[in-house]
């Protein structure tokens, strides 16, 4: 970043557009910038998960991710930028199995909950569910790397995976779900 922000309200916004990383302004409801606000909000839910009291890993894959997440920012707010390695999405894969292998086989549907930091996962992973719909809808009208939409997509099932982790490793269960016509049969 070559140009540090020492002024945050420029008034350059106020006529309703905003400006990218290569100079240029585009209308703020632009789809470009409804991907770049879905990652943005992820990053600060992740940032919340981790006021929480969580294992030291998951601490430090969720900086990590957090860092990861800029990089994602840096492409949609540059069109044509590259910043997202491969790498990056291959520990996603590393840490999801990682996690995914200590835990029991699923075999009901999950709710939310648990344990706070558990449902802070969850909001976590359905705000990445989010990011993910809205860059590839910006896919459809302009290019975005096929490794932003990877890294939300792994990302969001690692984010499953950990509020399971974190709910174990507080020693609360999960919260199963059960349909209407099963709890009218107990």
């Amino acid at each position: 970043m070559a140009n540090r922000l020492s002024i945050i309200a420029t008034r350059t916004g106020d006529d309703g557009t905003t400006g990218l990383g290569d100079g240029s302004r585009i209308p703020k409801d632009a789809p470009r910038i409804a991907a770049l606000g879905d990652v943005d909000e992820l990053n600060s839910v992740i940032g919340l998960l981790l006021t929480e009291r969580l294992p030291a890993e998951v601490s430090t894959d969720l900086l990590t991710i957090q860092h990861d997440l800029f990089d994602i920012g840096a492409e949609l707010c540059i069109p044509g930028h590259t910043a997202l390695l491969e790498t990056q999405i291959t520990h996603l894969d590393e840490r999801l199995a990682h996690y995914n292998g200590g835990l029991a086989p699923l075999r009901e549907f999950i709710l939310p909950g648990g344990s706070r930091a558990a449902a802070l996962a969850h909001l976590a992973r359905t705000v990445c569910r989010r990011a993910e719909r809205t860059t590839t809808a910006l896919s459809q009208l302009d290019v975005v790397s096929r490794a932003v939409r990877q890294y939300l997509n792994r990302l969001s099932d690692l984010l499953f995976v950990l509020a399971r982790h974190v709910n174990q490793s507080a020693g609360v269960p999960d919260v199963f779900w059960s349909s209407q016509n099963s709890r009218k049969a107990t």
